[in-house]
């Protein structure tokens, strides 16, 4: 296991009983490098939306542990946000909350001269690792998961 994947898991242990007593949902928790500064996320969501204050609760109460545990080596910079509109799909909770919407999938390289799909989410095998989608004129296409740069809900303005 990584350096970034292990305290991604640690800090998601230590946000996961504060989600819990909240009635928040933790999202995803991602460690990354921009530039020369490294990043500690996490995205958090309710019924109805994350707030400002929701965030501020969560960033303090997550910062006061992270700081006593002092297990990332590298000084960071602590982000607690909403998902956003945007956010791709990645874990198997995501996908089976979102059966029956609309997704648009990016592919890494050409699938039927095409690399941009959408349709409804029909179906995703975690153990296979495909997804499933009814595109627009019925028919079902199957991904594989290794094959999709991304998967997030479609939304239109």
């Amino acid at each position: 296991m990584s350096k970034r994947e292990i305290y991604e898991q640690k800090t998601e242990e230590i946000l996961n009983p504060i989600m819990e007593e909240l009635e928040f949902e933790l999202v995803d928790v991602e460690y990354v490098k921009e530039g020369s500064m490294w990043y500690l996320r996490a995205y958090i969501d309710k019924p109805g939306g994350i707030t400002v204050n929701d965030c501020e609760a969560v960033s303090r109460r997550l910062s006061d542990i992270l700081d006593e545990k002092d297990f990332i080596e590298d000084s960071y910079v602590l982000e607690v946000s909403s998902p956003g509109l945007g956010r791709p799909l990645k874990k198997e909770k995501d996908y089976k909350r979102n059966l029956g919407k609309e997704v648009e999938i990016r592919t890494y390289r050409m699938v039927d001269k095409k690399k941009e799909f959408t349709g409804l989410l029909d179906s995703y095998d975690y153990e296979a690792g495909t997804v499933t989608i009814e595109l627009e004129d019925g028919t079902m296409k199957t991904f594989e998961k290794g094959d999709i740069a991304l998967i997030r809900l479609a939304f239109d303005f």
